[in-house]
């Protein structure tokens, strides 16, 4: 399970990037700008099947905003529902045969397979709870108080503030790496029956580590914004 890697120079510093997820991740991205595109270039009043459907979706975010975050807090719903579906989208794409797919390095995998990807999406949800709280709360967002007792909160949230996008990538890479780990062993041991659990496991747990992502992106907004929401 190597990434297809793809290095270059740029002034005499080596890079590299894996090519596999990035290709994939651009395929997620692709997919759910079409469905987006389908389902609003047509909207009606009456809608059809399929914009009830998306409506119902919204619905969900719209509703899971309202329990984490009574008060105006809609704004924040194109965030984190693109944050969700990306993350969905990406974590299914995993259990595509995208692996009949022979590749002269390396062999195409989940987006979210990659720490790469999970740590700009943790690095974009700790730029997005930062704003919010400069917003709410201006320079107070930092330092409570100009006191030793509000420094020493300060240096103890500053601390949280950037190992929280840390365990976000890190909780994300390792559940869907290890799941497509597992699918593997299971495929060189019975491809024929074995890994269809394991992959029916692993839809479920493609959902709910989207969901634990979501969930927490909008606990640490709702802290950094409470000012302003409540």
């Amino acid at each position: 399970m190597e990434h297809w890697l793809y290095s270059f120079n740029i002034a005499g510093h080596t890079f590299s990037v894996n090519l596999d997820t990035i290709i994939t991740m651009w395929l997620a991205m692709a997919f759910l700008i079409v469905i987006s595109l389908i389902v609003t270039r047509k909207a009606q009043m009456v809608p059809s099947r399929t914009q009830a459907a998306c409506e119902k979706i919204m619905e969900f975010f719209w509703g899971v905003m309202d329990t984490m975050m009574p008060g105006k807090n809609r704004q924040h719903v194109p965030f984190v529902a693109s944050l969700f579906l990306f993350i969905l989208t990406a974590n299914l794409m995993g259990q595509l045969p995208l692996r009949i797919i022979h590749l002269k390095h390396g062999e195409l995998a989940s987006p979210t397979n990659d720490i790469n990807l999970t740590a700009a999406l943790a690095i974009l949800v700790l730029i997005y709870y930062i704003t919010a709280g400069l917003k709410a709360k201006k320079g107070k967002f930092f330092i409570h108080e100009f006191s030793f007792q509000g420094i020493i909160m300060f240096l103890v949230e500053l601390l949280e503030m950037f190992t929280r996008p840390l365990s976000l990538a890190i909780r994300l890479f390792a559940n869907i790496f290890a799941g497509e780990v597992l699918v593997a062993i299971c495929l060189g041991i019975s491809a024929a029956f074995l890994p269809i659990p394991v992959m029916i496991f692993e839809l479920i747990v493609a959902f709910i580590q989207a969901t634990v992502f979501m969930m927490l992106t909008i606990a640490y907004v709702s802290s950094a914004a409470q000012t302003e929401e409540h």
